[in-house]
């Protein structure tokens, strides 16, 4: 994992083994094909894609890919994040199952929506 900060998207996947960052790439082109007008940026030490306000944050951990919708996007989608641990605006998905690109696709949609 980079201990460094992140100057951009690039550099923060960079840090990570080819396999997570293959993941990172898949989540990344999701968000860019569902919000093409939205901006990247490093926030909090993390990919996030902004139109005017944060749209959702991701990143990598041990286990797990941290996608943060803030609470509206966990709100809306109760139903299909029940099998996912979730915090207040966090969802975590586990790196030994099947990451859920049209889920992803959906919160972003929503979350433009609301912006």
């Amino acid at each position: 994992m980079n201990i460094s900060k992140p100057v951009n998207i690039d550099d923060y996947i960079a840090g990570f083994p080819k396999e997570i960052q293959t993941i990172l790439q898949q989540i990344r082109e999701t968000i860019k094909k569902t919000a093409p007008a939205a901006e990247e940026t490093i926030s909090y030490n993390m990919p996030a894609f902004k139109m005017k306000k944060v749209l959702v944050y991701f990143a990598a951990y041990k286990n797990h890919i941290g996608f943060y919708a803030l609470p509206s996007g966990n709100n809306a989608f109760q139903k299909e994040l029940s099998k996912y641990k979730t915090g207040k605006g966090s969802i975590q998905f586990p790196l030994n199952e099947k990451i859920p690109f049209d889920l992803i696709k959906k919160i972003v949609k929503f979350r433009l929506m609301e912006i």
